[in-house]
């Protein structure tokens, strides 16, 4: 079986419209990609409108989809309602929001001015607040039903993490809006769900985390029980079957797909995967003499 292949049948995403924040670059990009590839269109959105509308023509020739670039910032609540205002106007209707859109810094929480902090905080929590209300609100007052939200988040939104606290943080808070808002507006046709991805390199988000030779010393596929990173393809297959109709009945769900890396983090005796074969040999034989005397 080949991971890196495609999932669904060509047609499963047709007719349906899906905005995807941060969906210039990277894992968006990915699968901004796999979505036109199974028929659907597609609006992209981020600051950077020349980075969008370089990949809007890669893409459409790529797959012979349609995709949408907007500008916006997802910061700020006006520039989204511009933007899902900008989609409807050319596709007609939304389906699908893709929250996707995020910043990081790698630090000591010490040295975050408390600007820095905000800034993660604002693009990671207060842009999918940002998005979710402004398309649910749509949604509602349209009564538009089997609409779907996907939020990306992280397998340290419900751990916590070190040196990255104002990301755990966001994240954290838009798990907790991704099953809280599963319940509360399923009766209007709303289904919410999550992924949390492992390491799945990028190169923008991934020289910015960790500059230089950081990447050399912090081998992250030895952290990951299968002893490999993440294929974007593998996520954009896990992406495209959640906002599809194939998963109609997965409602607040978050789905981890990191390889087991957060379990192996998470066992208190995990670290003994590092002694040799011969310790065990000892250790047993020290504990049967133990158990005969």
């Amino acid at each position: 079986m080949d991971f890196t292949k495609k999932m669904l049948r060509d047609d499963a995403l047709k007719g349906k419209t899906i905005i995807v924040t941060g969906g210039g670059s990277g894992l968006g990009k990915a699968m901004t990609k796999y979505f036109m590839e199974l028929g659907a269109n597609v609006a992209i959105t981020s600051r950077n409108i020349e980075k969008l509308q370089n990949t809007v023509k890669e893409l459409e020739d790529e797959t012979g989809g349609k995709c949408f670039a907007v500008q916006c910032d997802v910061r700020h609540y006006d520039q989204v309602e511009h933007m899902r205002d900008e989609v409807l106007k050319k596709f007609g209707t939304v389906d699908i929001l893709l929250n996707n859109a995020a910043g990081n810094f790698i630090s000591p929480t010490e040295r975050l001015s408390a600007n820095a902090f905000d800034t993660i905080i604002d693009i990671v929590l207060k842009g999918s607040k940002n998005c979710t209300m402004a398309l649910g609100k749509h949604w509602i007052d349209e009564k538009q039903k089997d609409k779907t939200v996907l939020n990306i988040v992280t397998t340290y939104a419900w751990t916590g993490s070190a040196y990255v606290v104002p990301s755990a943080t966001a994240k954290a808070g838009v798990l907790a809006m991704t099953r809280s808002l599963a319940v509360e507006w399923a009766k209007y046709g709303i289904r919410f769900n999550a992924i949390a991805p492992g390491p799945f390199p990028t190169k923008g988000a991934w020289d910015r985390l960790l500059p230089g030779d950081l990447k050399d010393k912090f081998d992250l596929a030895k952290k990951v029980p299968l002893k490999r990173l993440g294929q974007h393809q593998e996520l954009a297959n896990l992406a495209a079957y959640l906002v599809s109709d194939f998963s109609a009945y997965i409602n607040g769900e978050v789905i981890t797909i990191d390889g087991g890396e957060w379990l192996k983090g998470a066992g208190q005796f995990n670290l003994l995967e590092a002694i040799p074969e011969e310790m065990w040999d000892q250790l047993e034989a020290m504990i049967k003499s133990k158990k005969g005397s």
